[in-house]
């Protein structure tokens, strides 16, 4: 009789604990004119690739930058890249991700009347890759949740550059589906 009590009463508990959500979106910022993306893959985000166009140049001895922004990028999940989301004009940065290494928090600058400026990604083993010149308005994107990593982004690009970005968090099922980067032998693979 006892165990059926406490049986009940676990029970009972269980279906009063909220459950959390384990998928959270940091909002869209951005002018958010033209076609709008969303990246998508299976598995962990295993690399990515930032273009970034900078268009300096020099006025007699002064340097000017007139306008830098985000041209384009591209996300590999395990060893498949997506489409490029913009295009690729400009300088490439890229960053291969290391096994159990995941992005966890997306920043940078954007420019209310037209581009993202500045991007940032950083991952939960410290490392990061930057495109483009802080300048504007700043955003920081990160999940709401522990242990929730970037699953996909999203926004808009027109004909030059990406005009708004998103982030969209949750927890990867990792069965099957590692970071490519690194295999057990050490050995480094790339597209």
């Amino acid at each position: 009789m006892f165990s059926i009590l406490v049986v009940t009463v676990f029970l009972a508990s269980c279906l009063a604990m909220p459950i959390k959500d384990p998928y959270s979106y940091s909002s869209a910022v951005g002018q958010g004119l033209g076609t709008p993306f969303a990246s998508y893959g299976e598995g962990r985000i295993t690399g990515v690739r930032v273009w970034e166009i900078n268009n300096n140049y020099y006025y007699y001895y002064y340097y000017y930058n007139s306008n830098a922004y985000i041209s384009g990028f591209q996300l590999r999940y395990g060893y498949t890249w997506s489409p490029v989301f913009g295009r690729e004009g400009g300088e490439k940065q890229e960053m291969e991700l290391f096994n159990d290494e995941a992005i966890v928090e997306v920043s940078g600058k954007y420019n209310p009347a037209d581009y993202i400026c500045y991007l940032v990604l950083s991952t939960n083993m410290g490392r990061t890759l930057s495109a483009g010149l802080p300048n504007q308005v700043s955003f920081n994107f990160y999940p709401a949740n522990m242990g929730n990593e970037l699953r996909l982004l999203s926004g808009r690009f027109n004909g030059a550059g990406i005009t708004s970005i998103g982030a969209h968090w949750g927890l990867v099922n990792m069965e099957g589906a590692g970071n490519s980067t690194l295999e057990s032998t050490g050995n480094s693979t790339s597209s």
